[in-house]
């Protein structure tokens, strides 16, 4: 076999390269596969032509649209010091209370502490709160009511004047008929201070029929009768021989006029007692999982009294759907009419990818939201812009956020003023990492 090699490269020199010359290696064992006998190669078999692939049908398309729409929504898995006081009273009331009665969590709250369904998506927020103006509390939205009343119940040993006024204002939802009864109260009182010498005005039955239908009805208002000093007694109606229940003012409080006429003046000019809506402010860390939100049932649900403000409202707009309107006023009008959500959960991404996220009632204005951004940051006169969904700067700071369609929940993005942040960067002063208050980047949050 050697000695055939040899021969074979013997006779390609002499073919192939002139006087002096070498085959390169390549050009050798090209020619040399060349003289070998060739095995003709096996034809693959023919394949059939692939079938030409048939485009999505409209129904699968909008299915396919319509999951990567769920997929992009859905997670994977300072007081007056008066004020002051009273808080103070009336917390110490309520803790006495608390200490008397067994302390636990409420099985609502267990069920949150501990959700039940395993590997269920843990929630954005576990529920909306409010702050108690009288305590300072932060209560639960279906507890507060509870409070409230426990709170005013315990300012009684206060100030029982006062504690009845709040529960006059407060927990009569009927704003006329409060307007009624208080002035038909006040002239009851006004006839006491100007005709202090006559008897008559001193006394009210209690049966009477203005009485019954514009005063007594009113919830606290007995307690507020008692309080300024009237007493309940039964006494002979004049021409008759039958006994009725009457109000009856104190002699004592004849030397107390005045004080007679500034609670005259306090029923009058008092206020509802409102929680306030906690903002429940967070700051989480840079996170993709930003834009996915996982709301609790309280932004959804409606009580009695929300259920009949949204009836009330679609009646309205039932009734203006007859005059005359441009376009623009019937879409504003179309957009209040989409009152679907009391509440919306709003989270602004910086551009450094903090994320501060805070509550806020749906038909509040979105000069809250910056007002609420702009205490949060450490130099607050910076000026920015919020960008909603798209980058569509949210420039008319009177709009509610569901007329911007930001409920029940929106992360918006923070731009700063270009023109600013150039002259910052060229007067060369050092910047914070991050534009947040540094205590709130102390207890900055991971986002689940």
């Amino acid at each position: 076999m050697r000695k055939f090699f040899q021969e074979i490269k013997a006779d390609l020199k002499f073919k192939t390269a002139g006087p002096g010359q070498k085959l390169s290696e390549p050009s050798r064992y090209g020619l040399c596969r060349s003289l070998l006998p060739r095995v003709p190669k096996e034809k693959p078999k023919a394949e059939a032509a692939p079938k030409p692939r048939q485009g999505p049908t409209d129904e699968a398309q909008m299915a396919a649209a319509a999951a990567l729409a769920r997929m992009e929504l859905k997670p994977k898995a300072k007081v007056a010091s008066s004020q002051e006081a009273i808080k103070n009273q009336v917390r110490k009331e309520l803790m006495a209370e608390a200490a008397a009665s067994q302390k636990g969590l409420s099985v609502e709250e267990k069920d949150l502490a501990s959700p039940d369904q395993e590997g269920a998506a843990a929630p954005s927020v576990s529920g909306v709160y409010f702050i108690c103006p009288l305590t300072g509390a932060v209560v639960r939205k279906d507890q507060k009511e509870k409070h409230l009343r426990e709170a005013i119940q315990a300012y009684f040993s206060v100030d029982p004047v006062a504690a009845s006024i709040m529960e006059i204002h407060t927990f009569n939802k009927d704003r006329e008929k409060v307007r009624v009864g208080l002035e038909t109260m006040a002239k009851y009182l006004d006839n006491i201070y100007l005709h202090p010498e006559e008897e008559k005005y001193r006394k009210i039955k209690l049966q009477n029929k203005v009485f019954q239908e514009r005063i007594s009805c009113l919830e606290g208002i007995h307690r507020f009768f008692q309080a300024i000093g009237f007493e309940t007694k039964t006494l002979p109606v004049p021409g008759q021989e039958t006994l009725e229940d009457y109000y009856v003012l104190k002699e004592e409080m004849l030397t107390k006029l005045e004080d007679l006429k500034g609670y005259k003046e306090q029923l009058l000019s008092s206020e509802p007692v409102r929680a306030q809506l906690d903002r429940q402010l967070c700051v989480f860390k840079p996170s993709p999982q930003a834009a996915r939100f996982e709301l609790p049932n309280d932004f959804y649900n409606l009580t009695a009294e929300e259920i009949k403000r949204e009836q009330r409202l679609r009646t309205e707009a039932v009734e203006k759907a007859s005059m005359l309107r441009t376009r623009a006023m019937r879409e504003k009008e179309e957009q209040r009419e989409m009152r679907k959500y009391n509440y919306t959960l709003v989270r602004v991404r910086f551009p450094d990818g903090y994320i501060l996220q805070g509550t806020f009632y749906a038909r509040e204005s979105v000069s809250a939201l910056y007002s609420f951004v702009r205490e949060a940051l450490r130099d607050d006169w910076l000026p920015f812009e919020l960008l909603g969904p798209g980058g569509v700067k949210l420039t008319d700071e009177n709009l509610a956020f569901n007329e911007c369609g930001l409920v029940p929940s929106a992360l918006l993005t923070l731009a700063w003023d270009a023109g600013v942040m150039a002259d910052i960067q060229a007067v060369g002063e050092e910047q914070p990492a991050s534009p947040l208050k540094p205590e709130l980047l102390s207890r900055v949050q991971t986002l689940a």
